[in-house]
């Protein structure tokens, strides 16, 4: 660390810079030693990361770097309060019991393995725009794994790719909300902090949910390719909800609950104000207040304001409040643009081939980079200000470039500690899933599978769908 600070020093008092490249400023050469503690920090400390982002924050403000405003301005950002009522509102839906019947009703119908594989993965992909976190979803699908798990104990091979397939699926298929994950969130403000459009609930579905869907299914089809035989794959599913009953404490047949039928009219509610924004106006930040204030209102709310906010994860919401501050400090200071042309300089100098040669650096890096920083919100707040300078020298589309990178950053299946749903399923009281051993083979197939379909997205589907990668001439 100490060799990186002085490098730093050095080449903001030291020899000049290359032309097109921008100097570094003593205070951008603070900025970047303060972030590159705060990376390290990350990536060998025991210490929580929500401690160590506000702590880096302080030290921004206390030097001087930093105005303390901008600090606390992050904390009252619309997409803090988006993500607060967001919390809320899955709280309130959640306890009525809806998503566990709704999945348990969908598999019961399954009459083979792919066939429940496939209908697994697409209510775990719906989850996406229920609950705003994949450790909360991934909470949300135990228990429907536990039963299924029970009713299929006799065979094993089945129960470890199902075990395989609920974290894998409910960490590609976040991608298609907005909501799905807090890194989303900050790719999208500091787009806006660099002068950029960044994303709404509408267009981050739009171009989202295509690459969830497919990236979630082509999964599946992996894992049971992986994990299961043919004879696993040919013989018959029987499952009924009396069976899955027995292993649930939700009831799971019978007329819906009053509860249950506002809460599924709430959440339809919401993601159809959300995604027509542009026709009433409405901010998706005021739209989840009114149905938080609904799911928890005294008469027709199923949960009360006190417990709903109990269960809102307050020391995410700090660390994307100050990992936002951070890369937005890393933008304003200049340390990001002289940072990304110093890492990516060999690149500029490839000439008409320096546009495609960025966008596969940046996918490959993003995929790669759950391996040093665990925290996905942690690794946009990182990327997302070097992706964002350097693309328009390269002829990119920053929020192009922007988007592959967050996309590819959901990639954390390599570990059990890569990602909180991976370790949710590997360790479950009473029922063998996943080993280490299981996790590595499934990474080294996927891991290369989705910088492919990434690429193919980022070239050929985003574009044809309004999101140019490349900037015109």
């Amino acid at each position: 660390m100490t060799v990186f600070v002085i490098w730093c020093g050095y080449e903001a008092t030291g020899p000049p810079a290359r032309a097109g490249s921008p100097g570094l400023s003593a205070e951008g050469a603070l900025t970047l030693a303060v972030f590159a503690a705060a990376i390290w920090l990350w990536i060998f400390s025991p210490i929580g990361d929500t401690y160590i982002a506000l702590g880096a924050a302080v030290i921004l403000v206390v030097t001087g770097m930093l105005p303390d405003e901008q600090l606390f301005d992050s904390l009252g950002e619309e997409t803090v309060w988006l993500l607060l009522a967001a919390f809320v509102i899955a709280a309130g839906v959640t306890t009525t019991g809806l998503s566990t019947r709704a999945a348990a009703y969908i598999v019961t119908g399954a009459h083979g393995l792919r066939q429940l594989t496939h209908l697994l993965t697409s209510v775990l992909v719906a989850t996406a725009f229920a609950i705003p976190s994949t450790s909360g979803r991934a909470a949300l699908a135990l228990p429907i794994f536990i039963a299924l798990a029970k009713v299929l104990a006799d065979r094993p091979r089945v129960v470890l790719s199902l075990s395989l397939l609920f974290p894998s699926v409910i960490l590609l298929s976040a991608v298609a909300s907005y909501l799905g994950a807090g890194a989303h969130l900050i790719t999208s403000q500091i787009l806006q902090a660099a002068g950029q459009e960044g994303f709404s609930f509408a267009t981050w579905l739009l171009f989202g949910l295509p690459l969830a869907f497919v990236s979630s299914h082509l999964c599946a089809e992996l894992i049971l390719w992986l994990f299961t035989r043919r004879e696993d794959r040919r013989k018959g599913l029987s499952i009924s909800l009396h069976q899955v009953q027995k292993h649930s404490p939700i009831p799971l047949s019978g007329p819906m609950t009053v509860g249950q039928t506002r809460a599924a009219l709430l959440v339809g509610t919401v993601v159809a104000l959300w995604c027509t924004e542009p026709l009433h106006e409405l901010h998706p930040a005021v739209v989840a207040l009114m149905g938080a204030l609904l799911v928890t209102s005294p008469r027709f709310g199923s949960v009360s304001m006190g417990k709903a906010l109990k269960t809102v994860p307050w020391s995410m919401l700090l660390f994307m409040a100050a990992t936002l501050t951070l890369g937005t400090a890393l933008l304003g200071s200049g340390a990001a643009d002289w940072l990304a042309h110093s890492i990516m300089r060999p690149l500029t100098d490839q000439g008409a081939g320096a546009g495609v040669a960025f966008v596969i650096v940046v996918v490959v890096m993003s995929t790669a980079a759950h391996l040093v920083v665990q925290s996905r919100s942690a690794r946009s707040a990182v990327l997302i200000p070097l992706v964002i300078s350097l693309a328009p020298g390269v002829g990119v589309e920053p929020m192009a470039a922007a988007f592959a990178s967050t996309a590819a950053a959901g990639f954390c299946h390599t570990l059990t500690s890569s990602a909180k749903p991976v370790t949710i399923f590997s360790e479950v009281e009473g029922i063998d899933t996943f080993a280490p051993h299981h996790l590595l083979r499934l990474s080294l197939f996927l891991a290369p599978l989705m910088i492919v379909l990434i690429l193919l997205f980022a070239f050929f589907v985003w574009p044809a769908l309004g999101m140019p990668l490349f900037t015109s001439p």
